[in-house]
């Protein structure tokens, strides 16, 4: 890690919680607190972070990046199906 902030006393303890209630240790839980915000991030505000982003390195695997949406393929409809429908 190239940058570790230090948290507050406050901050501290209420991570520290986390990772006791989830059984792993405080980075992990770290990690994947930073990884859930990003997702949430992504989906009720998409595009904010990465406007504002300085460092496009991950882009491809980056948290904030909104995932692609994916439209359901249309079913084709002839027009024989229609006839029949009448």
């Amino acid at each position: 890690m190239a940058y570790t902030p230090e948290l507050p006393q406050r901050g501290s303890a209420t991570l520290r919680r986390l990772a006791w209630f989830r059984g792993k240790p405080m980075s992990k839980t770290l990690e994947v607190l930073l990884e859930a915000t990003g997702r949430t991030m992504a989906e009720i505000r998409p595009g904010e972070v990465c406007a504002k982003c300085k460092d496009d390195s991950i882009c491809e695997e980056c948290p904030f990046q909104a995932p692609a949406k994916t439209n359901p393929p249309l079913l084709p409809t002839s027009k024989s199906d229609h006839n029949h429908q009448q």
